[in-house]
């Protein structure tokens, strides 16, 4: 556990020193939600009404812009032989990766959401089940998102392979992502949404390290 923690640590510290992914993503999802309003226009109640759904499908798509770059370099340099030889499962080393990347990219889409929710005028409410959704929904984008990324590895345009590959599995997630805050928003219960969420999340770490194993041993023959 502590070669993993190491990994994690070490490729978060990697993440944060280039800072370009990190920033294109961030970038993506602030500039992406800020424009809306400019589009839509003043109606404060339109902007609140439709805000979990912009959120959503926003983060879903700056959740994409850096998948390609998740086993990548480790592929390029050589790296990712020695991950596959290793005495560690590679299964735990796809979901220390998938943690590094998560943290760099994910979790800084969740931290600025407050700022962005004073543009979309979204409640207290809202907000907070928005921001409960997204620390549940992100980690499973980017869990799926293994998948892709290890299928794709080496491979040509793999930024659009993977988006034809994990969008469709992404769409549940998106549902009830929404379908969480607006229960909140219009004073239902969001229990049954919030369990389907969460067991979105444990089903992708219970499948997608294997499945993201088995392609990057794949990969590197």
């Amino acid at each position: 556990m502590s070669a993993l923690a190491a990994l994690i640590v070490f490729d978060i510290r990697l993440a944060l020193r280039r800072g370009a992914d990190t920033l294109v993503v961030l970038g993506f999802f602030v500039l992406t939600v800020i424009l809306f309003p400019f589009g839509i226009g003043t109606d404060t109640v339109l902007l609140a009404r439709i805000a979990p759904g912009l959120v959503w499908v926003t983060a879903l798509l700056a959740a994409m812009l850096a998948l390609d770059r998740l086993f990548l370099a480790d592929f390029e340099d050589g790296s990712l032989d020695q991950l596959v030889l290793a005495d560690q499962a590679l299964e735990l080393i796809v979901l220390a990766k998938a943690a590094a990347h998560w943290a760099t990219t994910g979790l800084p889409l969740i931290v600025v959401v407050p700022v962005l929710a004073l543009v979309l005028n979204m409640d207290a409410v809202g907000l907070g089940h928005l921001m409960l959704s997204l620390l549940l929904g992100t980690p499973t984008l980017t869990l799926i998102g293994t998948i892709g990324a290890a299928l794709t590895l080496g491979a040509r345009r793999a930024g659009v392979l993977i988006s034809l590959l994990v969008l469709p599995l992404y769409i549940p997630v998106l549902i009830f992502g929404v379908a969480l805050v607006t229960a909140a928003i219009d004073g239902i219960d969001p229990g049954p949404r919030l369990m389907a969420l969460g067991g979105f999340l444990l089903m992708a770490l219970a499948l997608s390290p294997f499945a993201a194993a088995a392609a990057l041993r794949q990969a590197v023959r």
